[in-house]
């Protein structure tokens, strides 16, 4: 920083030195620095003091955190005193300030408060500058105290995005650990604390949403995801496993739309019909995206919808809704083994639920898939009487036709339509609706071979 004099017109370095004068350094002399130096405790004590009166919050602090203010203005003042002497290391001398405060005092004092903090300090220097300085010399230490303010706020700026830098990778880090664990199965104390840690705040319910993750860096698709889940008042940990992006949201959804037959949100071909819109399996219902982002999130299709554009290509698969943290990982697991699974399907919406892939799940060799099928369609047909599980069986077996179903069973169709009725009540599949059936044909068939296998005998 060149001294004061020389930004004068026609003013030379030595101007005001004459003889009997002490030399400048940068801009002021040294008989003035020498005196800011010996009253620097006596400046640190106006400044605490003036920061009391001024700022309300300043004396509701801790009186660690104070003493720590109050280094922090003692070390700025004597850097001040080195910074006249070696303006050529300006930025370097501001910087050291913050490095004599405790680490926990960023956390304590926000950004906000630090620019008040400097402006209150600089007044309560500004108003001792006549004591320090004699009338020649008073104008240009007050021009080196407010050149040395705008150093020391840069400085205290740099401190505080490098210290938001570093939560923000540890944000990012810790995120990432909650999510692995989810992925993996690991159930334990820390996890709802680790969540916490990173703003997770306990919804009333949880589910899990596995989506792609091609075409963008990692970090940019968890940042989108945060930014669509604000939008929608979710909460969410999100994380990138290898192509797929793994997203732990939390809302108040509704938990009982999780049917077998018919996803939340999808079509059938009667509805369809009835209400005079596009037919197939594969239609989209459900409210208007600006509703959705208005905070109208009410089913965890709902949720997956807002996050939609963060995903990339392909299926997107959500998981049953839980009630908290650590009911996730089992969340997680039916939404990935359904997501490996969803390419049986080709006409499955975007998204989807994982139940509604129960049938490929099961054949696929999944255990629990295969017992909901059998404890949700087949067992509850049994029960109900043998003359809706022969008869559904029938239609099956027969090609879905009324007229071949009722001559095998020497019925009239008439009765072969009341009880499919009957058996669509029990079980909740139509016959009529091709998915439903499929799933209803493969819950029958897993339920005959589970009656052979375990009694030996048909």
């Amino acid at each position: 920083m060149p001294p004061l004099d020389n930004l004068r017109p026609g003013g030379e370095a030595g101007d005001g030195a004459g003889a009997g004068s002490a030399a400048t350094v940068g801009g002021t002399s040294e008989d003035v620095v020498r005196q800011v130096e010996r009253s620097s405790g006596m400046l640190a004590s106006r400044a605490a003091a003036r920061m009391s009166e001024v700022l309300p919050w300043f004396s509701a602090m801790s009186a660690s955190h104070r003493a720590g203010i109050q280094l922090v203005v003692q070390a700025g003042i004597s850097s001040f005193v080195e910074w006249c002497r070696r303006p050529e290391h300006a930025r370097q001398l501001s910087e050291d300030v913050f490095r004599v405060a405790p680490r926990e005092l960023v956390r304590a004092v926000t950004f906000r408060r630090l620019v008040d903090l400097v402006r209150v300090a600089v007044e309560a220097i500004e108003a001792e500058v006549p004591n320090l300085a004699g009338p020649q010399d008073e104008l240009r230490l007050l021009a080196d105290v407010l050149r040395y303010s705008r150093d020391i706020a840069f400085a205290g700026a740099v401190v505080y995005a490098r210290a938001a830098e570093e939560r923000g990778a540890w944000d990012a880090r810790l995120e990432a650990l909650v999510v692995d664990h989810v992925v993996r199965g690991e159930v334990d104390r820390a996890l709802p604390s680790r969540a916490a840690a990173v703003g997770w705040r306990n919804p009333p319910a949880v589910t899990v949403i596995v989506g792609g993750a091609e075409g963008n860096a990692p970090e940019a698709v968890v940042d989108e995801v945060h930014r669509l889940a604000r939008m929608a008042q979710l909460e969410v940990l999100a994380g990138v496993h290898h192509n797929r992006l793994v997203m732990v949201v939390g809302g108040r959804f509704a938990t009982g739309s999780d049917d077998i037959g018919r996803p939340d949100g999808v079509a059938t071909a009667g509805d369809a019909a009835t209400a005079g819109g596009p037919s197939g399996v594969g239609a989209q219902g459900g409210a208007a995206p600006d509703r959705l982002l208005a905070g109208e999130v009410h089913t965890a299709l709902d949720a997956a919808r807002v996050l939609l554009p963060a995903c990339g290509p392909g299926p997107v698969v959500v998981g049953p809704v839980v009630a908290d943290l650590t009911g996730a990982p089992r969340a997680a697991r039916m939404a990935l083994a359904a997501t490996d699974v969803v390419a049986a399907w080709p006409a499955a919406p975007r998204p989807v639920q994982a139940r509604a892939l129960l049938p490929e799940l099961a054949l696929a060799g999944d255990a629990d898939a295969r017992r909901a099928l059998i404890e949700e369609v087949y067992l509850p047909l049994r029960d109900a009487g043998t003359p809706l599980l022969e008869t559904a069986g029938a239609y099956l077996d027969f090609g879905s036709s009324l007229e071949a179903t009722a001559r095998a069973l020497y019925l009239h169709t008439n009765t072969v339509r009341y009880r499919l009725r009957k058996a669509a009540e029990v079980c909740g599949l139509d016959p009529a609706d091709h998915r439903e059936r499929f799933i209803l044909h493969v819950a029958l068939v897993l339920g005959r071979l589970d009656g052979v296998l375990s009694t030996g005998k048909a």
